[in-house]
């Protein structure tokens, strides 16, 4: 069975496809290209040029207001019986419940009807990104604002928690998470 299953993985046609506005997904989206067989990947780049005609997609994006970037929801909606991993990073979180919640407003974009075009989801990974330094000046501005903002202080330790995101433990759970889509 296992020899099976290798002899499919090298024979598939992978696309690594993703938005990264910080790179935080795209090195996600590295360490994918890393981990497949070289010789299976057919696309690595943006979802704006990437092509139909693969068997499985690793879709990767940011996070934007609790969903994914606009470019990767569009690409996702023109998928048609494919089989697709997503990842993704978020710079506020942390926390495997509120990915969960990302995650799952992502998967709506996703055609699974019963229908001979639907698509399987293999698998999915999230981790906190960091952010750009413009963020914590923002809530810095805010913390010393005359109008007080409920959690603020809470805001800029998640900020200074993702400042080292994605890190070498959040790559080895994403190597092991595509491992285990691959069985």
């Amino acid at each position: 069975m296992e020899k099976e299953c290798l002899h499919e993985i090298k024979n598939m046609k992978n696309e690594v496809v993703f938005s990264s506005k910080t790179g935080n997904t795209k090195q996600l989206a590295d360490e994918i290209r890393n981990v497949l067989p070289e010789e299976t990947i057919k696309y690595f780049g943006s979802p704006e040029t990437a092509p139909l005609d693969a068997d499985c997609y690793y879709v990767g994006f940011w996070t934007d207001k609790g969903n994914a970037d606009s470019d990767t929801l569009d690409f996702l909606s023109k998928l048609k019986n494919k089989k697709i991993f997503l990842f993704g990073t978020a710079g506020f979180g942390g926390s495997d419940a509120y990915f969960q919640k990302i995650l799952g407003n992502v998967k709506m974009s996703i055609d699974s009807s019963n229908t001979d075009h639907s698509n399987v989801l293999r698998g999915s990974y999230m981790c906190q990104g960091k952010m750009p330094n413009s963020v914590r000046e923002r809530y810095m501005k805010m913390k010393n604002s005359p109008l007080p903002v409920p959690n603020i202080d809470a805001m800029i330790e998640n900020f200074d928690r993702a400042v080292s995101h994605p890190d070498e433990q959040d790559l080895e759970q994403l190597r092991q998470v595509i491992a285990s889509s691959q069985k």
